[in-house]
Order: structure tokens, then sequence, then C-alpha cells
């Protein structure tokens, strides 16, 4: 008979450990924190604290909680009833949002949201004093007319488009950029002044051809088209450009990321110009105030 394996046995597989739920975010110290379970509750402490109180954070309770809480939508309501704007709400623990509540500042942009609401609550009277004085600041120094739209309203406006068919090379870097870039070039649009508008679309043609928006280098998007095409070559490399495989590429040698990605756009007719978009986002530069 042969030997027996002196060949150790495998050790049995240990058990996963149980998921456990991530530690709770500190709490902030800047401003106090409340709750309130009605709109009519956080009515009646701004009409009291609105002129003393430099802001709060208010805890809102998420539906899956089944905790009785203000909802977002009425807490923008009662705050714009008092002059008060809302900040970005971010997750406190598995039960509370915590949102940040200032008075809106003398220069703070309206949205077309937010101005399309204050309609409706003047028409319900539901409008203070200071919530009025806010609107009515908006008006005398023209930002209520300059109220802008969000990322999904958001079009491109005449006058822009008809500049960045002047100038070939901002208009592509313009059909290239990413949503989010897209829409802080329009949004600076849309909030400027009318008197220098012709100069902001000069400016933002300028920073397109350059390769930039807002000071910085713009972001890459990647159309289906461009996809499709390729895919359709019969290339054995595909056109999938993933941003965090290039910017890996792009901190361990600039050029040789940038190449390939370079080869790759090459390859589909009429979309060589996203390799110069790519190529600027493995290239950030900081932000030019």
């Amino acid at each position: 008979m042969p030997p027996k394996s002196t060949k150790p046995k495998p050790a049995p597989p240990t058990a996963k450990p149980e998921p456990t739920n991530p530690a709770p975010k500190p709490l902030p110290t800047d401003l106090p924190i409340h709750t309130f379970p009605t709109a009519a509750s956080f009515s009646s402490f701004l009409s009291e604290n609105h002129k003393t109180l430099p802001g709060l954070h208010l805890k809102l309770a998420k539906k899956s909680s089944g905790i009785a809480s203000i909802s977002a939508p009425e807490a923008v309501e009662v705050a714009l009833c008092h002059g008060w704007i809302d900040g970005r709400a971010n997750a406190l623990d598995e039960k509370y949002w915590l949102v940040r509540y200032t008075p809106r500042r003398s220069k703070s942009m309206w949205s077309a949201k937010n101005v399309a609401t204050v309609g409706r609550l003047i028409e319900e009277g539901r409008m203070t004093d200071a919530g009025m004085e806010a609107v009515e600041a908006a008006k005398r120094d023209g930002r209520w007319e300059r109220a802008y739209d969000g990322p999904a309203g958001i079009s491109v406006p005449g006058d822009l488009r008809e500049a960045l068919e002047g100038d070939e090379r901002a208009k592509r870097a313009f059909e290239a950029l990413g949503r989010g870039d897209w829409y802080r070039v329009l949004h600076r649009l849309q909030t400027g002044a009318a008197a220098r508008r012709k100069e902001r679309i000069e400016g933002v043609v300028r920073m397109l051809a350059g390769g930039e928006v807002e000071g910085r280098r713009a972001t890459a998007k990647v159309t289906a088209k461009a996809k499709a095409k390729v895919s359709s070559s019969g290339s054995s490399q595909s056109f999938r450009i993933e941003k965090k495989t290039l910017l890996r590429e792009g901190r361990k040698d600039g050029k040789r990321g940038v190449a390939k990605v370079k080869k790759r756009v090459e390859r589909v007719d009429g979309e060589a110009s996203l390799s110069g978009a790519v190529s600027r986002q493995l290239r950030p530069r900081n932000r030019v105030k």
C-alpha cells in the first residue's frame, strides 16, 4: 500500500463576521441642532428666532424610521417664508438626515424652483415680513430675474450656441464635457449680470478652447455613440473608459496613460476630439480664484 500522505488538511472555512453598522458621524458644533415634528412647530420657532439665530442644523427623520418629523419639502417652504435657506442634506445615521439652515445672505442666488415656490406661498398668504424682505431685495438687485435652473431643467442658450459655432475647438470641448462641468458652464452664464453677459460668454469660449472650466481642467464624457462605433469596428479592445483606471494610469505615467486612451479614441471616426478631453481629465489643475 502506498504511504499515507502527510500533507496537512486544509483548515475549515471560518465564518464571516457579522456586518456591523457604521459608526455614527460626529455631530457638528458650529450651530445648534433641532428637531421639529411638524411644519407648524418649525415655523413657530423661526418666528421667534429668525432675527437672532445665525442658523441651525435641522434633523429630519427618514421615512423608513417611522419617527414623526417635518419633511424636507415642508422645511424648505417654512424657511422661505421666513427668509432662510437650506443647505445640502447629509445622512447622520440610520434614522436621520442633517440639513443646515441659515438666513439668506444679501448676495445669495435664487433657484427657479424656489422662485416658483415663493409665488405659491404668497398666494397662500404664508409669507412673513422677513420672507418678503428677502424677496424684495432680490428683485431690486436683479437676483430674482437671474434665478437659475437645476441640472434637469437648464438648456444651452442661443447666444452661447452661436459663440461656440465660431470656435470649433471650444465647441468640441463643450460637447465632450461631463454632466457636472456642462452644468457649471451654463450656471455661470445664467447667474451672471445681464450687463456682462457678452463678456462672460467670451470668457467661457476662451476657457473651453483652452480645455478649462472655471479655471481648472475639464472632465470628459464618453458618448454612447462613441462606444457603439468602437464595438461595431471589431476591435479587441473595448472602448469603455473607466475613470478610476485612467486616473491610476495617469498618475503612474501621465504620457503613457494619455497615449493609450488617445489610441482608443482615434479609432472612432469623428470622435477624435475626445482624446484631448480625456487627457485633460488626467491632468487636473487647481481652481483659479
